[in-house]
Formats: C-alpha cells, structure tokens, sequence
C-alpha cells in the first residue's frame, strides 16, 4: 500500500545498526510521536492514508540513512552485489518458489557461484536461504492473519497443503497449527 519499496528491510549491506545524525534522529521522533498518537491516543478513528503517510516518512528516513555513508567500494565487491540481487529475487519471487537454476540462471551465474556466494554472506545454501524465508513468511502469516493452513499453502506457492505441513515441521520443529492465534474456546 506504500507509493515505493524500500531497499534497507532486505538489509542488502548486512548493517546490524542503521546510524542517525542528530536531524535525523529528531525527525524519526517526531515521527514516532505523531503515529503513537494516531494509533493509540486518539479517541477518534483515522484515516489509512495518513497512517501511511507518516509510515512512508519513516521508512523513507531510515532507508537514507541506511545507505548514508556507506563505502561505496562494498557495493561494488561482485560477490556482495550479486548475494544483494539473490535476496532481492527471493524476496520478489517468495510465492513463485522459482528453482535454484532459475535464480542461478537469472543471476547469470552457475548453481555452483551461487551456492559459493550465497554460502560466504549467509552461512547456508540457496535452497536452505529460500526455505528459510519462505518458512519465516509462513510464520508471520499464521501468527497475524485469520487464514488456514491450507489457503496458507497455495498463497505460498505449495501444491500439496500435506508438503508444506511436513515441510513446516521440519523446518520450524513445530506444526503449523501451533502457530496459529489461540481461540478462546471457554465460550466467555
């Protein structure tokens, strides 16, 4: 619903800390302030529009300041640029759970570079790294959204619900179920 996406929530430069100057730091708590009021403070109910306003401002200050500063020369190291493409492509392509091939292929790399690159910056493998996101994306899902495990399925990319549960479990060591929003079953 934002008007752009911004680049620093994929954390492309692996940055731990996003560092504010003092104009900065003034403004996101201002920001800050101005939302808390609107979602919590204010008796009356507001409009999307202008939660998303103030969101946009926020996400746009601390994506400048993420990329603020930052030695150039670091983006340009082929194997960091080429791991910053391979996680923009997972994060675009989630649900469309293209083969590793695929991303390979659409990185113009070989399987075998990319299982290098991605290796050196994540510690795991392409196919792991995917799963991975793919799993932390299930868990979100179930835990804020009222949607079952199978409609969870197929809005993920998954052909079989059955795959995907056992996949889950493997993945998570937990059910899918258990992440589910507790329902109060006492009737009160």
């Amino acid at each position: 619903m934002l008007p752009q996406q911004f680049p620093f929530l994929v954390n492309p430069l692996n940055a731990p800390t996003i560092a504010l100057d003092s104009a900065a730091k003034e403004r996101v708590i201002k920001v800050f302030g101005i939302l808390n009021e609107i979602l919590y403070l204010d008796k009356y109910e507001t409009d999307t529009e202008i939660i998303l306003a103030y969101l946009n401002l926020l996400l746009s200050e601390l994506n400048s300041a993420y990329f603020k500063n930052k030695e150039h020369a670091n983006i340009l190291n082929a194997n960091l640029s080429k791991f910053i493409e391979f996680k923009l492509v997972v994060e675009t392509s989630l649900t469309e759970q293209p083969s590793i091939n695929a991303i390979a292929e659409k990185l113009a790399l070989s399987t075998n570079s990319l299982y290098r690159i991605v290796k050196e910056y994540a510690g795991t493998s392409p196919k792991d790294y995917f799963i991975n996101r793919l799993m932390a994306e299930a868990q979100r899902k179930l835990r804020y959204s009222n949607i079952s495990i199978k409609e969870l399925a197929y809005e993920l990319g998954f052909n079989e619900p059955d795959y995907f549960s056992r996949l889950f479990k493997k993945s998570t060591g937990k059910s899918a179920s258990e992440f589910l929003p507790r329902q109060d079953l006492s009737g009160e």
